[in-house]
């Protein structure tokens, strides 16, 4: 059974049809919308402040989600895929945005709805991104949005929807 804790006072909330894997760790002020997947080993550590998922929002294995205390946190919009070791510390993704494997998303930076952040990149603090496909260390756009990306984005996401299904 997933560890989800209360922490401060705050209660994780989490939306129906969801699969929370038996070794993600869900702690204090987190809202997850509907139809989303945490899977394993996945921590989402709402402790020192808010993280707000989305709904239809995957997080892949190994990911974790954290903020800064009193200084940012993390939004997730609809239909996003985070991937298999993310991170994700005080950052704002917008709809539908596919975070590849081991990328970096760090405090205020801005990810726009249907963009692809490619494995391994890094995402500065403060960063304000515009739709698109950003890879490197740092983060540069390699190429603008378009149908293909919108589509890829799309795809990851409903793929994750059906996976769950096996785990419910």
């Amino acid at each position: 059974m997933a560890l989800i804790r209360s922490v401060r006072g705050f209660d994780p909330k989490i939306g129906k049809g969801c699969f929370v894997a038996e070794t993600a760790v869900i702690i204090g002020d987190i809202t997850i919308g509907e139809d989303c997947s945490i899977w394993y080993g996945t921590v989402l550590r709402g402790d020192v402040n808010t993280i707000i998922v989305g709904n239809r929002v995957n997080i892949q294995d190994g990911a974790v989600l954290h903020t800064l205390y009193q200084r940012s946190i993390v939004e997730i919009g609809n239909d996003v895929s985070i991937g298999h070791n993310a991170i994700i510390h005080g950052a704002k993704v917008g709809n539908n945005v596919l975070v590849g494997m081991g990328a970096i998303l760090m405090d205020n930076a801005v990810i726009p709805d249907n963009t692809i952040i490619a494995a391994g990149a890094l995402v500065l603090s403060n960063a304000i991104l515009e739709p698109g496909v950003y890879a490197g260390l740092p983060a540069k756009k390699v190429k603008d949005a378009d149908e293909k990306t919108i589509e890829m984005a799309r795809k990851n996401a409903e793929g994750y929807l059906m996976y769950k299904e096996w785990f419910l």
